[in-house]
C-alpha cells in the first residue's frame, strides 16, 4: 500500500470516528442507552413485577448496549404511546426507538428519522369473537373496529374497507391496551392491529379461546428500530447490531458457543466475532462488539424463539422472519 493511499484511508477513518461524537458519545458519557419501547406488548416489550423488561424489541436495545457499552444490561427502557414515540426520538428523549414501528415512505422522509433495518416482517389483521361466525375479513362489512390511534392501523383499515366496498365504524383509542379492553367488553365487533400484536393481546384476554384471528393480512408491516436523521454513524451501529444477530444465526454462532467459535477456522465467523480484522474501529466500537452481542443477548433465532416463537407463549411461526436460506427474508450483508 503506497503512502498516499495509507494517508487517505487514515483520514477517512478519522472522519468516521469523529462523526461518532453524536449519539454514541452521549451514550458513553451517560453510561446508559435510552430505548423507547411499547408500554407492554407480550413477546416484544413488557416489564415484570420487578421492572425488568423482556421481549424481542427489548433484545434489540440490549444488543446495541452490548455493542457500544460492552454490557447489555445498561439500558433504560422508556415506555411510549403511539402518538409520543416519534416525538420522543426527535427531541432526544431517547437514543433509539424499538417499538413495533412500521417503515413507511412518509415516516422515512418527513419526520427527520431513519429506520435502521427491518428486524420483523409483519402484517395487519383482524381479531373477532368466534361467535361472530366470520371466516374472512371480507365478511366484516358494517362492523365496528377498535384501533389504536396515531398508527398506520387506522389508514390500512380505511384502505381495506374502501377497496372492498364495505362500510365500517372506526373506534379509536389512545393505546393498544385500551383498544383491546374495549373490544373484549363488546364496545366493538373487531380489533385490528399487527398480527404479532393481536397474538400478544389475545393472551391478555380473560377467555382467549373465545377469540380468533382471521387469516387475511391486509397490509405489509415492515417493523424495525428507528434513529434520528443526521447521525449516520449511530444509524450504522444500530443497523449492524441487528445484522450481527442475523449473521450469527446464519453462521451457527449462538450465546452457548460464541467463545468456542471465536477460534474457529472459518474466516466469516472470525470476522464477525472480532478474532480477525478490525471491523469495529470504523464504527467507534471495540472489535469484539458482535461477540458481546451474541454472548449477552444471543443470535436472531434465539431472540425470536424465546420471545415470540416456538419457545414462547405466543408460538408465532418464523415465516417471513426465517433466514433467507430457509425461505424467509432475514438476511445480513457480510462482515467484510
Amino acid at each position: 500500500m503506497n503512502a498516499r493511499l495509507t494517508t487517505a484511508l487514515g483520514f477517512t477513518l478519522a472522519l468516521a470516528v469523529s462523526a461518532q461524537a453524536g449519539t454514541l458519545e452521549k451514550v458513553r458519557e451517560r453510561g446508559q442507552l435510552l430505548c423507547g419501547v411499547s408500554p407492554g406488548v407480550a413477546g416484544f416489550s413488557v416489564p415484570d413485577e420487578a421492572g425488568r423488561w423482556t421481549g424481542f424489541d427489548v433484545d434489540l436495545c440490549r444488543a446495541v448496549a452490548a455493542a457500544t457499552l460492552g454490557d447489555a444490561s445498561k439500558v433504560k427502557f422508556i415506555p411510549l404511546s403511539p402518538k409520543d414515540r416519534f416525538v420522543s426520538l426527535q427531541s432526544g428523549e431517547i437514543d433509539v426507538l424499538s417499538r413495533q414501528a412500521t417503515w413507511t415512505l412518509s415516516r422515512d422522509t418527513q419526520l427527520g428519522l431513519r429506520f435502521a433495518g427491518i428486524n420483523y416482517y409483519d402484517g395487519q389483521g383482524f381479531m373477532i369473537r368466534k361467535s361472530l361466525n366470520a371466516g374472512s375479513a371480507k365478511e366484516l362489512g358494517g362492523a365496528s373496529v377498535c384501533v389504536p390511534t396515531g398508527t398506520t392501523t387506522e389508514l390500512n383499515i380505511a384502505d381495506f374497507f374502501r377497496a372492498n366496498g364495505m362500510k365500517y365504524e372506526s373506534v379509536s383509542f389512545e393505546s393498544g391496551d385500551q383498544a383491546a379492553k374495549a373490544f373484549e367488553s363488546g364496545r366493538c365487533d373487531v380489533f385490528s392491529n399487527d398480527v404479532s400484536a393481536l397474538s400478544a393481546y389475545r393472551l391478555k384476554l380473560v377467555n382467549p379461546a373465545e377469540f380468533v384471528i382471521l387469516p387475511e393480512l391486509i397490509s405489509k408491516e415492515p417493523l424495525g428500530p428507528v434513529v434520528r436523521q443526521g447521525d449516520e454513524a449511530w444509524n450504522s451501529i444500530v443497523r449492524w447490531s441487528y445484522f450481527a444477530m442475523v449473521a450469527a444465526e446464519e453462521l451457527g454462532v449462538s450465546s452457548a458457543n460464541a467463545d468456542q467459535l471465536a477460534a474457529s477456522g472459518s474466516p466469516e465467523v472470525r470476522r464477525l466475532l472480532g478474532s480477525e480484522g478490525k471491523f469495529g474501529e470504523p464504527m467507534g466500537l471495540k472489535n469484539d462488539w458482535a461477540m458481546q452481542i451474541v454472548k449477552q443477548v444471543g443470535n436472531y433465532g434465539e431472540s425470536h424463539d424465546r420471545n415470540v416463537g416456538a419457545g414462547s407463549r405466543l408460538g408465532i411461526a418464523r415465516g417471513l422472519n426465517n433466514l433467507w436460506s430457509k425461505g424467509g427474508l432475514q438476511y445480513s450483508p457480510p462482515v467484510r
